[in-house]
């Protein structure tokens, strides 16, 4: 999810994909698989394969794999043979696999895992939620390959984009300054771990689905919106970080993609634990890994987002705008590392 998290963050790739005419041609996009995803749910029902949960899964995960090399290059605005002996073997089977197959995968257990949250639950009526999770996670899986294809275009336009939604710099940040990050992630992790069960101590509620997912989107929400403050302002103590903000951007950031984030990656959590693995009521130790590491990702991601967004604001105010425009600049900071 981090591309997701990444577009919607740094402010260039945002302004990318939320143009007028972009955004126009991007329904188009999403509507186009949403359609062919619920003829593959009809022919999945006619055979009863919708009721079992790793053919669903993997229906979801192919189709969308199809879907996300279909969009990509529609949004670089090429041929995909073009596109395919420019970006060559390795970005397309990372569109496939990751934007494709495996977000979609996850879409899915979000989407059937929310549903039992709500009481509609995939094991005791299959159609809906089955239903759901295909045409969602198909849509959701063609509007990021498009967008990723679309800010591809520009790069080779010209235009400079620090933090593509790539994921090399978060493993650049991960494999090669573990200084910055480790100490922060396992406090944060031991911390979120510690409160949840002595929440479970006072409140028997926090053991249930709708308990977990509001203290999850809370403390997730809190360790992502410090994780990014930390980032952001790598020269100041959190709390003066903090004080450079006014509470209502605080809380946005908090809302998101802190809290949505949290209660994203524990739902996927959820739904592979409640629907691959088949444990319906996991006991409270299973529970306290799933909010104590939701909330350590949360908080490694919001470091790697703030730190993005420092190297975007930092190259704007020091490089004048006519630099900015060069091709040949611009293919550098593309790889520039973390």
């Amino acid at each position: 999810m981090l591309h997701r998290m990444t577009m919607r963050v740094a402010p260039a790739l945002t302004l990318a994909v939320t143009e007028a005419d972009f955004r126009r041609r991007k329904r188009v996009v999403m509507v186009v698989p949403g359609l062919v995803a619920f003829a593959l749910y009809r022919g999945l029902k006619a055979a009863a394969w919708h009721e079992d949960i790793i053919v669903l899964l993997c229906a979801s995960g192919l189709f969308s794999s199809l879907v996300a090399l279909a969009a990509y290059a529609y949004g670089r605005e090429r041929p995909f043979v073009d596109v395919l002996r420019e970006d060559g073997l390795r970005t397309q089977a990372w569109v496939a696999l990751r934007i494709g197959f495996l977000y979609a995968v996850q879409l899915s257990l979000m989407v059937l895992a929310l549903l039992k949250v709500a009481a509609y639950d995939y094991h005791d009526h299959p159609d809906g939620p089955a239903m759901m999770a295909l045409v969602i996670a198909s849509m959701s899986v063609a509007r990021d390959a498009f967008e990723i294809g679309h800010l591809r275009l520009l790069q080779q336009q010209g235009r400079p984009l620090v933090a593509l939604p790539d994921g090399k710099a978060l493993w650049t940040l991960v494999a090669g300054r573990a200084d910055l990050w480790a100490v922060r992630v396992a406090v944060t992790t031991v911390a979120v771990g510690l409160v949840y069960l002595a929440l479970t101590v006072m409140m028997p509620a926090a053991t249930t689905d709708l308990g977990e997912l509001i203290v999850i989107g809370v403390l997730a929400g809190a360790a992502c919106t410090l994780a990014f403050v930390q980032g952001l302002h790598p020269s100041l103590s959190t709390w003066d970080g903090l004080m450079r903000y006014s509470w209502r951007e605080l809380l946005g950031f908090f809302l998101w993609p802190g809290m949505a984030f949290g209660w994203t990656y524990y739902l996927i959590a959820d739904g592979a634990i409640s629907f691959v693995v088949g444990v319906a009521d996991p006991p409270v130790s299973v529970r306290l890994l799933v909010i104590a590491g939701t909330a350590g990702i949360l908080s490694l991601y919001g470091y790697h987002l703030g730190r993005s967004r420092w190297q975007e604001e930092t190259l704007q105010a020091t490089i004048p705008a006519s630099l900015l425009r060069c091709p040949f600049l611009s293919s550098i900071l593309a790889s520039k590392k973390a």
